[in-house]
């Protein structure tokens, strides 16, 4: 008779303590949602590249007295994932996600953004030794669920859509949802090759890469959209924003999602992304000074039967070893 496979030891405290990771990552990214209403007088683009720049500044601080050891451990494949991640998973997300909720409207972009979970768990159901789709089932169907209750909550508070081009509106949601999943899966398998990088290293390398990138960028972004009308205040409250969602959303956020990618697979990690929106609901009632209505409580709740539904799924089953021949 042959013994059933065990479970591998510390697999059960590294699920919970990835679980607490992406939700510390949801709590700090939702913030991110809050900069455009902060710096209202400025573009999206200029809001994105004054985030970055400070991302990049804070990373390469923090990454100078590190360098001389890392320099001889990364290459220039390494080097260019990290460009390649910068643009998708920052400048290139964030813009579109900013033009999308400006041009589309905030319920649209909401729907489509809110898709990532279901795309990044597919995605991750073809990994090998990865949990079967028909498992991940309920997970899905809960997470749908609160993405329908989410973007029905919100077409029914939002102020209509800004006229224009709301195609080009929902466009840019998909463009975004479809350049964040690729982030997520390129950084997840970049982190499981690099074990000789740790994830705070390779968040502030990324964090580098982005801040030069944004350089490349700021000088047209802001010289030919610069607001006529902003004051010293203006500025002043936009370079508080830019340096506080760089550092409080890029990098600490960052920080918590590397840790969390390393212990969770993607058919789970890409559910913890529902944190986000989840968080910065609750940020808008507090921006908003009310508290939930039915339909958002039951988002709420769907996010967390989700959740927990993808952590029974992933959860180790501890077998009794068969007993030894006699």
């Amino acid at each position: 008779m042959t013994a059933g496979r065990a479970a591998g030891p510390g697999v059960g405290p590294r699920l919970g303590l990835g679980l607490g990771y992406g939700v510390a990552a949801g709590a700090f990214w939702a913030l991110g949602f809050l900069a455009p209403a902060l710096a209202g007088d400025f573009t999206p683009l200029q809001i994105s590249i004054g985030r970055y720049l400070a991302y990049g500044a804070f990373s390469l601080i923090a990454l100078a007295p590190r360098w001389p050891m890392l320099r001889a451990t990364i290459g220039r494949r390494d080097v260019r994932a990290l460009f390649m991640l910068g643009l998708l998973g920052n400048i290139l997300y964030y813009v579109l996600l900013s033009y999308a909720v400006r041009l589309g409207g905030i319920a649209a972009t909401s729907l489509i953004i809110g898709l990532l979970p279901a795309v990044l768990t597919l995605i991750g159901s073809r990994d090998d030794g990865a949990v079967p789709l028909w498992r991940l089932a309920p997970s899905l169907l809960f997470s749908l669920a609160a993405i329908v209750c989410i973007g029905w909550g919100a077409i029914g508070t939002a102020a209509p859509a800004a006229r224009g081009a709301p195609l080009l509106g929902w466009l840019c949601a998909v463009g975004a949802m479809l350049s964040w999943a690729a982030f997520a899966v390129i950084n997840q398998r970049w982190l499981a090759r690099l074990h000789h990088v740790s994830a705070q290293e390779w968040n502030l390398l990324t964090g580098g890469a982005t801040g030069i990138l944004a350089v490349l960028v700021a000088g047209p972004a802001f010289l030919l959209g610069a607001p006529g009308t902003a004051g010293g205040r203006d500025w002043a409250r936009f370079v508080a924003v830019v340096a506080g969602t760089g550092f409080l959303v890029s990098i600490v956020g960052n920080v918590f999602w590397n840790r969390m990618s390393r212990l969770l697979p993607l058919t789970l990690a890409g559910q913890m992304i529902l944190f986000e929106t989840l968080f910065a609901l609750l940020y808008g009632f507090l921006w908003e000074r009310r508290l939930p209505g039915t339909i958002e409580i039951a988002a709420i709740l769907l996010v967390c039967a989700s959740v927990l539904s993808g952590m029974a799924v992933h959860r180790p089953v501890a077998v009794t070893p068969a007993p030894e021949p006699s």
